[in-house]
C-alpha cells in the first residue's frame, strides 16, 4: 500500500536552514492541511451523522488510537464535560498503553493486537456505541485489530487516516481519509497529520454537541462553572440572554441553578 505519510520531505538539508526559513516552510506546509480536510468533508459529515445518531440513541463515542493522534483524542474527550456539560463517559479515548499513561508515550504498545479490544470490553462496549479508529498510517495494529473485533460484534466504526487505501479504512463503516502529504520532517506525522486530526476532532465534537442541543445560538449555555473566569463569562451570558441588568442577581441565579441553560429554563417556567 502507498504510504504518503512516509514519503521523503519536499525539503532538503533542514539543518542548513535559518530559523526564518524553517518556520516559513512549516507554515507553507500547514496551509495545505485545511485544504486536505476540506476534500474529506463529505466522508467526515457522514461519520459525524453516525456519531450523532448513536449518541441520540443513548450510545457513546470511543476514539481508538495510538501515537500523536491517540493523544490528541484524549485532549478532545476531557474537554467535553466542562465545555458542554455532558456526563463523563459520553465521549471516551482508548489509547495504546492506556490513557492514564498518556505522558509516557508508550509507542511500543501500538503493536499490541489485543489491548484495544480488551480496553473496549472493560468499558462495556456495545452495538449502541460507535468507535472511531485514529491512525495516520492507516495500519496501526492496535487500532486495526480493535476495529476488526468491533466489526465482528456488530459495532459501528469509523476512522481518521492519512494514507489512501489503508487496511483500517477498508475495515470500517465510515472511513475518513485526510491526505496531507509528506511531512516537513520525513515521517514525522505529529506535524501535518496531527494538525489535521486536531481539526477533525474539533469538528466531530463541536458539531455533535451542537446537534445534541448543548449550544444555543453561538453560546456554551451548558458550560460547567469550574472557575471564576468561566463563572464571570456565564454570568454575562445569562445577563445578555435573559435581559438581566444586575450582575450579582444574575450570578446568584446562575450559581443556584448550575448553568446558564438551567437558569434560563428556570426563568421561563416562572413566566
Amino acid at each position: 500500500m502507498l504510504k504518503v505519510t512516509e514519503e521523503p520531505s519536499r525539503y532538503r538539508h533542514l539543518e542548513k536552514m535559518t530559523i526564518e526559513q524553517i518556520t516559513a516552510n512549516i507554515n507553507r506546509e500547514d496551509q495545505l492541511v485545511a485544504l486536505a480536510v476540506e476534500k474529506a468533508l463529505p466522508d467526515l459529515n457522514a461519520l459525524i451523522q453516525a456519531v450523532v445518531d448513536k449518541l441520540r440513541q443513548g450510545g457513546r463515542l470511543f476514539y481508538l488510537g495510538a501515537g500523536s493522534g491517540g493523544r490528541l483524542s484524549v485532549l478532545d474527550v476531557i474537554e467535553m464535560p466542562t465545555t458542554y456539560g455532558v456526563p463523563k463517559g459520553l465521549l471516551n479515548a482508548v489509547l495504546a498503553g492506556g490513557a492514564d499513561r498518556l505522558v509516557e508515550a508508550l509507542e511500543e504498545k501500538e503493536d499490541d493486537m489485543e489491548d484495544g479490544w480488551r480496553q473496549l470490553q472493560e468499558l462495556q462496549i456495545g452495538n449502541i456505541d460507535i468507535v472511531i479508529g485514529i491512525s495516520a498510517s492507516g495500519t496501526t495494529p492496535f487500532v486495526l485489530a480493535g476495529l476488526k473485533e468491533c466489526r465482528k460484534h456488530g459495532i459501528t466504526t469509523g476512522c481518521i487516516v492519512s494514507n489512501p487505501g489503508s487496511p483500517i479504512a477498508a475495515e470500517v463503516d465510515f472511513p475518513v481519509e485526510v491526505i496531507t502529504g509528506p511531512e516537513f520532517i520525513s515521517g514525522s506525522t505529529r506535524m501535518k497529520c496531527g494538525t489535521a486530526q486536531k481539526m477533525i476532532f474539533d469538528m466531530i465534537s463541536t458539531t455533535t454537541m451542537i446537534q445534541l442541543g448543548r449550544v444555543e445560538d453561538n453560546r456554551m449555555v451548558n458550560v460547567a462553572l469550574i472557575n471564576n473566569k468561566i463563572i464571570d463569562r456565564a454570568v454575562k451570558m445569562l445577563m445578555s440572554k435573559a435581559g438581566i441588568q444586575d450582575y450579582e442577581a444574575a450570578k446568584k441565579l446562575l450559581i443556584a441553578q448550575g448553568s446558564v441553560k438551567k437558569a434560563l429554563d428556570h426563568l421561563s417556567e416562572r413566566i
